[in-house]
């Protein structure tokens, strides 16, 4: 009789706050609380520090094999790959619209012209004559 007694005791304060009874207030709760949010703190900076020296260390390698292959990151690839489209190459067939010599492409009317006049030079002559009228 007596085990089942010791069983019930524990158990009843605990049935109390199941059926919404007061529940005991610790008054260390609180900073319980702080302590463990500041506990999590430390522990993801530490975390955080950690994987910043990693990553350092990989960097390192990383640098070691670009420098014994000749490698280049791919920021600078790009870097110079932009340069490279910014400044035209010598013979390179896309120039500037600037570098259009004047009277070129200006007039279509006189492109249309000397075209005409172009294909009248291989006419037979009766033929010129025709199309001069």
């Amino acid at each position: 009789d007596q085990p089942t007694v010791l069983c019930c005791a524990g158990a009843t304060k605990d049935m109390g706050k199941m059926l919404g009874g007061e529940e005991e207030k610790d008054p260390d709760a609180q900073k319980k609380e702080e302590e463990r949010q500041e506990a999590l703190r430390q522990q993801e900076e530490e975390r955080k520090a950690k994987h910043a020296r990693m990553e350092a260390e990989r960097e390192k390698v990383r640098q070691q094999i670009r420098d014994k292959y000749g490698l280049k990151k791919k920021e600078e690839k790009e870097a110079e790959e932009k340069a490279a489209l910014e400044q035209p190459c010598e013979g390179s067939l896309t120039r500037p619209k600037k570098a259009i010599p004047a009277g070129c492409g200006d007039e279509e009317e006189e492109e249309e012209e000397s075209i005409l006049d172009t294909v009248l030079k291989y006419l037979p002559g009766p033929l010129q004559d025709m199309f001069k009228k």
